[in-house]
């Protein structure tokens, strides 16, 4: 029995090496070649064209970037990773991230998740210096981490402090950082939305959170969120996004909120303040009931709240309000937001009792609740 290979036969292979030796030819001489007499040999560079003074609102961020960069760190860890195979622990880069001076001592503001379980933190200022950081304190509930750096006084410039409770939809807002670790990158954008909340790196919930479509991508987080004056409104924490970048909803942790935190860190105290056991709804709901003070939204089964007799909001069938509790004060102090209310809080530990002046349905009472611990 005979046998055919397959192959190509030796009269094919003469007719294709042909054949790409015309192909050969037709590309060389189809690419594009500059004919004789289009050259001139007078050429020189063109005027350029006066701008004229730059737009007010270009001047205006062009000075909150240059005000605010120095304030910004880039924060880089190291873990350690283990070869089985030459039994060797070899301590590598493990992450980035950003960072904002808090004070000239030498304290730096972050995000918990940024320096979650590394073995070393280092920090880079926009002089190009970089320092071995130590861990403060960190409060993963919040997604806040304090580090501090042994560098000279005046090395660093805190970054000036605004508030979030009064902010506004539709506000200018400016983010600053490191995202792909492209140092001090500033994007702009608008406040998109206020009282949002998102899950924290311990799966508990960061309530009163800062809706920004300014660009928020990796290298981002724990960069400041400014507004148009140049102060901090939020720490950048994360993204609502399928692809892992920037679609314009990045969420910041307001900076009531780290304005309270921070100092109890730096203090080596637990930061989470204790809870009444409500759950409090967004500040539009009370704008929209005509009502001040913070709507309970929730209430937690088993803790204070729910043993003094607060209510969660109930509406009808038809969309009204059928069951309304609004705190206006805690130990005497009036609480307009989620913000003050912790800030009242902070002051208190888990066990002790405090006065709650609520208006139920339109009238008022006080209640006494016993304080839980937890975020």
């Amino acid at each position: 029995m005979s046998t055919q290979r397959l192959g190509i036969s030796p009269g094919t292979g003469s007719f294709l090496v042909l054949l790409a030796l015309v192909g050969l030819a037709v590309f060389l001489g189809s690419r594009l070649v500059a004919p004789r007499g289009l050259h001139a040999t007078d050429a020189t560079p063109r005027l350029v064209e006066a701008r004229g003074d730059l737009a007010s609102d270009e001047r205006a961020q062009i000075e909150l970037f240059r005000a605010a960069a120095p304030s910004v760190v880039h924060i880089t860890t190291r873990s350690l990773a283990f070869d089985r195979f030459s039994m060797r622990a070899t301590e590598l880069p493990s992450g980035t991230g950003s960072g904002f001076a808090w004070d000239e001592r030498g304290y730096v503001v972050t995000n918990y998740h940024v320096v979650a379980g590394a073995r070393s933190a280092f920090v880079t200022l926009a002089s190009k210096e970089a320092y071995e950081a130590q861990l403060v304190g960190a409060d993963p509930s919040y997604d806040v981490a304090v580090l501090k750096i042994d560098a000279p006084r005046g090395a660093l410039l805190p970054v000036p402090l605004g508030v979030s409770r009064d902010l506004l939809v539709g506000q200018k807002a400016f983010a600053i950082g490191n995202p792909f670790g492209l140092d001090h990158t500033l994007s702009t954008g608008v406040v998109s939305g206020l009282d949002r909340e998102i899950t924290a790196p311990d799966g508990s919930t960061i309530r009163g959170v800062i809706q920004t479509d300014a660009a928020i991508n990796p290298g981002n987080s724990g960069g400041p969120l400014l507004d148009s004056a140049g102060r901090l409104i939020g720490m950048n924490t994360a993204i609502a996004s399928p692809s892992g970048a920037s679609a314009g909803i990045g969420f910041a942790v307001p900076v009531d909120t780290i304005n309270r935190i921070v100092p109890r860190l730096i203090r080596g105290q637990i930061a989470a303040p204790p809870r009444l056991g409500v759950r409090a709804a967004p500040g539009e709901v009370a704008r929209l009931l005509g009502v001040d003070g913070v709507v309970v939204a929730g209430v937690e089964r088993g803790l204070g709240a729910e043993a003094a007799g607060l209510r969660p909001l109930q509406f009808d069938s038809r969309g009204r309000p059928v069951a309304v509790d609004v705190i206006r004060r805690v130990a005497g102090v009036e609480v307009r937001s989620i913000g003050d209310l912790h800030e009242v809080l902070s002051g208190f530990q888990p066990g002790d009792t405090v006065d709650v002046d609520l208006v139920s349905d339109g009238r008022e009472r006080r209640v006494r609740v016993r304080l839980t611990g937890g975020a």
